[in-house]
């Protein structure tokens, strides 16, 4: 079939203007970075989960491989296609509605292309809390989500989304689909398919709507942001606030002063209430009681930290503005760096023990290898989450300075990750961009096992081909 033809197959199959050939489609075609840039043969917008089977049917029998993307925010290159002119990009921004709402059951059954923002909106609106919480969340999609297994901000208390998932509607790669949105917290009835599913970047199926838990809201949430002389101090810290706060504690978050700078360039009109401190820790503390009552204890627990020297000041935010405004500065380090230029990220998770060697070492051997490198290093240190990411020296061009050092700074980092007994992707995934690592540095037997379940489940090796593994 040409390609001609086969475009027309697909046009019967979404209609005409959901069909996009030619033409800017830089939306689609190059990743958030702007690191990874590919050309599709097509891209389709289905409305619905049948037309996805039919589109997923129709280039099964073409032998036509294809990408599927929700809110193109992902950053490792899993979500765009190769350079190829021979893929299809399956955009699923149109499957964007809440089925249902079952309070109840505290569910809620989204389509894959819902905006994760328009999912915790809807969660609200019924009284109920959608906890995952990223910098991406108006924009990114429930979909890419689960696709990429993501994180975020609050996965200390919630987890990360496969533990807010309790089953998928999913089309195989030969166009079957499996309705699995059960809203069941117990089902022992064989394999867990959801899971294998969850955190496979669309290698395996494409997801195409979810089941998803919700919460009771918390009576109260408070926020505060303490400075630390170091990241043993701000260790200390969370581990003070565990003990004091308990399971209320949903999110800590840490940020080097370099990390914070750059926000202060590029985004002037944000606050700074603890200007030049080395890090800087983001407290969020959920509680049941009245809302002075649990500041009070925030700032109790925060009062203990200043008596120990785990903290040089603190400041706790008095309204729910002051609290959006200090997550702004976090959130806006990503978008900071963006704007800084390209620059070589690091999604790592290490042992919370580890955190406070690995950084200022990791540190010095960056230095003495790339003298002038600018390490930008924040994260979730909660549930052991760094963003270990490097910007080129003052003056030096970016993409040069990647060409020739990327390579050389990966291995370091990653090395020293792996022999702490850290993982390479805490929770941005795999994609294109750390494939090669993971063939490199995975377990044998866990890579032998992920190859006999593609194998098993894309005979064809037309699901998003040349990510992961």
């Amino acid at each position: 079939m040409s390609d001609a033809a086969f475009v027309d197959t697909l046009r019967a199959i979404v209609g005409p203007a959901q069909v996009l050939v030619g033409g800017d489609l830089a939306a689609y075609e190059a990743d958030w970075r702007k690191r990874y840039r590919g050309r599709a043969l097509a891209v389709v917008r289905p409305g619905h989960t049948d037309e996805v089977a039919a589109v997923v049917r129709a280039c099964a029998a073409a032998g036509v491989s294809l990408v599927p993307q929700g809110g193109n925010t992902g950053l490792v290159g899993g979500g765009v296609p190769n350079d190829s002119g021979r893929q299809v990009l399956l955009s699923l921004g149109r499957l964007n509605q809440v089925r249902q709402v079952d309070v109840d059951n505290l569910t809620l059954t989204a389509e894959a292309g819902c905006v994760l923002q328009a999912v915790q909106d809807k969660a609200e609106s019924h009284g109920l809390l959608f906890p995952l919480s990223l910098a991406a969340e108006g924009s990114c999609t429930i979909g890419g989500n689960l696709a990429t297994n993501a994180g975020g901000t609050q996965v200390l208390r919630y987890g990360n989304a496969r533990e807010l998932c309790l089953g998928l509607e999913v089309v195989t790669a030969q166009g079957d689909i499996w309705h699995g949105l059960t809203g069941l917290r117990k089902d022992n009835t064989g394999y867990d398919l959801r899971n294998l599913f969850i955190g496979s970047e669309g290698t395996l199926g494409v997801i195409t709507a979810a089941t998803l838990k919700l919460f009771p809201r918390p009576a109260t949430s408070v926020t505060a942001m303490a400075a630390c002389e170091s990241v043993e101090a701000a260790v200390g810290l969370l581990n003070l606030a565990r003990d004091r706060l308990g399971p209320g504690l949903t999110g800590f978050e840490l940020m080097e002063r370099f990390a914070l700078s750059l926000v202060e360039r590029h985004f002037p009109q944000l606050p700074r209430p603890l200007p030049g401190a080395p890090w800087t820790v983001l407290m969020e503390y959920a509680g049941t009681e009245s809302e002075a009552s649990e500041r009070e204890r925030l700032a109790s627990a925060l009062e203990a930290a200043l008596e120990q020297g785990l903290a040089t000041d603190a400041v706790v935010a008095e309204s729910i503005a002051q609290s959006r405004a200090l997550w702004h500065v976090r959130e806006s380090i990503p978008l900071a760096q963006s704007e800084e230029g390209l620059n070589i990220k690091h999604d790592i998770s290490l042992p919370v023990s580890a955190m406070a060697g690995f950084v200022p070492r990791m540190a010095a051997r960056l230095h003495a290898t790339t003298p002038g490198a600018r390490v930008v290093c924040f994260g979730h240190l909660g549930d052991g989450n760094l963003h270990y990411n490097l910007q080129a020296p003052e003056g030096v061009p970016a993409a040069a300075f990647l060409t020739e050092h990327e390579p050389r700074i990966n291995e370091l980092v990653y090395d020293e990750v792996q022999r702490l007994g850290g993982s390479i992707s805490a929770e941005h995934g795999i994609g294109e961009l750390k494939r090669e690592e993971l063939a490199q540095r995975g377990s044998p037997v866990a890579l032998g096992l992920m190859r006999a379940i593609k194998t098993a489940l894309d005979p064809a090796g037309i699901m998003n081909p040349g990510r992961v593994i």
